[in-house]
């Protein structure tokens, strides 16, 4: 089974894998679109976290990891578990980002929130989202801490991702005004 992470998931996937490998997905955007009551805000002051939207020209950076195969079914049920607030499970094919690496994984599981789910948030400015970002903060964390460590891992896979860069600037904006591209 492989797992395929476009959010937290990159950083910390919380499950033991095999093997780890960034890559994309066709056809698909990441977006701060889905409201976050379970782990980076809370009922009343809900975080903002990314779920992935249909966006034929697009592609999505993120990555891979290939589970244990006797430990594939409670990986399963784990991810469920954490995926619970309005996602759904997909598979997708995974194009890996190294040029060595030419057969795409054709089959990787991923949670996506889609618009009808009571949690959608919809979409609005990176300002907005900053906006909500900053004051928001949960169980697993602090929103700004998600933004900010969403964009840095994605510039250490090379992954781009003018959404999250945007919203990145925006909250550090918010913060202190220092440069988006530093450190956090």
């Amino acid at each position: 089974m492989w797992v395929f992470g476009y959010g937290s998931i990159i950083w910390k996937p919380n499950f033991e894998y095999a093997e780890r490998r960034p890559g994309f997905v066709e056809g698909w955007t990441r977006r701060f679109y889905q409201y976050s009551t379970d782990h980076r805000g809370v009922p009343g002051d809900p975080g903002r976290v990314v779920t992935l939207v249909e966006h034929e020209d697009e592609r999505c950076w993120g990555v891979a990891y290939r589970v244990i195969d006797e430990e594939a079914e409670r990986i399963r049920r784990q991810l469920d578990e954490r995926e619970k607030g309005g996602y759904e499970r997909h598979i997708f094919e995974v194009h890996p980002s190294d040029d060595g690496e030419p057969d795409p994984i054709s089959s990787a599981l991923a949670y996506v929130a889609t618009p009808d789910n009571d949690k959608w948030a919809g979409p609005a400015s990176p300002d907005q989202i900053a906006r909500r970002a900053v004051g928001a903060s949960g169980p697993s964390g602090d929103n700004v801490d998600y933004v900010l460590k969403l964009a840095r891992h994605l510039r250490e896979i090379d992954g781009t991702d003018e959404h999250v860069f945007e919203v990145e600037s925006a909250v550090r904006t918010r913060l202190d005004g220092s440069d988006p591209g530093g450190s956090c």
